[in-house]
């Protein structure tokens, strides 16, 4: 659905910001939301300044208890939506969260039971108005478990196939609206700063936003930012467990 509202769940993010961006240069309604007030106020003004029609603010704790549907119903205030952006979530720390498992509890209540929340409650309003994209930021740790990070990974694992099975509900029952998967690899963030960041295998958020961008307009349900992270994590799942063992992913 073109010309409708743009909500930005996690619009204060790296790469929520860098997607908003995209649309206010189409001149796109945005609903921003996110729980840091200042850096909401910031991130409007600028796309306000970049050409956005509209821009509204909304102060959420998105990982927070919440309900989501009725959120979702009065940002919209029965205006038609063309996209649900959902780009929040944290890395966590592995190490602590492999013997602190009440952290391991919050890493996934916001990568997984927070994020599933919002997918449903998007998707369902979507399908009632038939037409409009969701589109989730997953990662491709979900893709196999790895000592490094599988705490983060299995949210990501779990929220990317729910979004699978949104996307395959919206096209069997024909409502016009549709869901799609964006897996980013290493991203140049905020939530990664405390890795060393060099090398190819490092991409920008405004490279990754434009896939997002791309995913709402139509195509695959499953796309990797970069592409090529498709065929590096096809030879992971695909690597036997004797090799895979030997290996400090």
């Amino acid at each position: 659905m073109s010309g409708g509202l743009v909500v930005v769940l996690g619009a204060t993010s790296a790469i929520g910001e860098a997607t908003a961006r995209l649309y206010a240069a189409e001149h796109a309604p945005l609903v921003l939301a996110g729980r840091n007030q200042a850096r909401l106020a910031a991130v409007a003004a600028d796309l306000e300044a970049r050409g956005a029609e509209s821009v509204d603010v909304r102060l959420a704790d998105l990982a927070a208890p919440r309900s989501p549907a009725a959120d979702l119903a009065a940002w919209v205030a029965n205006r038609p939506v063309a996209a649900i952006l959902l780009v929040y979530g944290v890395l966590g720390d592995q190490g602590r969260a492999e013997t602190d498992i009440a952290y391991a509890g919050e890493v996934l209540a916001t990568d997984f039971s927070s994020a599933a929340a919002w997918c449903l409650a998007a998707a369902n309003l979507l399908e009632a108005q038939k037409g409009g994209a969701l589109v989730v930021v997953g990662s491709v740790a979900g893709d196999r478990g790895r000592q490094s990070n599988y705490v983060y990974g299995a949210a990501k694992a779990g929220l990317g196939v729910l979004v699978q099975g949104i996307a395959h509900r919206l096209a069997l029952r024909g409502s016009g609206a549709r869901a799609a998967l964006v897996k980013p690899g290493f991203v140049d963030t905020p939530m990664t700063d405390h890795l060393p960041k060099s090398g190819p295998l490092w991409a920008s958020p405004t490279s990754v936003a434009k896939v997002i961008h791309a995913a709402a307009k139509g195509g695959p349900p499953v796309r990797y930012a970069p592409g090529w992270w498709r065929w590096a994590m096809l030879a992971i799942r695909l690597a036997p467990a004797p090799i895979f063992h030997r290996r400090p992913l």
